[in-house]
């Protein structure tokens, strides 16, 4: 057995975990997001349509056990990465950081300009996250339902 954290790409496979990953990561946000995140709904068929449609994902194990994931998927010349998740007896050891360096890895090998996110704009900690990684934001966006921005779109080139 090894202390050390692996990451790797996703297959359909590792569906149910990915699900019950960001399921337990999101779990602190219940309630408190309004709207209500869609890592709620999250299931793993869903998942794994994604993943066989092209989308993909990236986790970070120890000896088997998924402590971390993030979803990506290519859009308008970027990758863009959504539902970042670790698990909360796995925070604090720099696991998002890898997943994010791992995602702009994944963009430079398929020759991709740049990285997306969105982040609602009262998680300003993971805002900060961002920023101190290199992403600005571009833009502010409304859930549908809402007359005032609820979330933040965020960019870093590549190159």
């Amino acid at each position: 057995m090894s202390d050390t954290s692996v990451l790797r790409i996703a297959t359909a496979l590792d569906a149910p975990a990915l699900a019950a990953t960001i399921a337990a990561s999101f779990a602190q946000y219940r309630g408190k997001l309004v709207p209500e995140s869609g890592a709620f709904r999250e299931t793993a068929e869903g998942i794994a349509a994604e993943l066989a449609r092209g989308a993909g994902a990236i986790v970070a194990e120890r000896n088997g056990e998924m402590l971390g994931c993030v979803l990506v998927e290519e859009t308008e010349g970027d990758l863009y990465f959504g539902r970042l998740s670790v698990l909360p007896s796995a925070r604090g050891q720099g696991l998002a950081r890898r997943l994010i360096e791992a995602v702009e890895g994944e963009a430079r090998r398929r020759g991709l300009a740049g990285v997306r996110l969105g982040v609602r704009i009262v998680l300003t900690e993971n805002q900060r996250l961002f920023a101190s990684l290199g992403y600005r934001e571009t833009s502010r966006e409304a859930h549908p339902g809402f007359d005032r921005p609820t979330s933040i779109n965020m960019r870093k080139p590549l190159g």
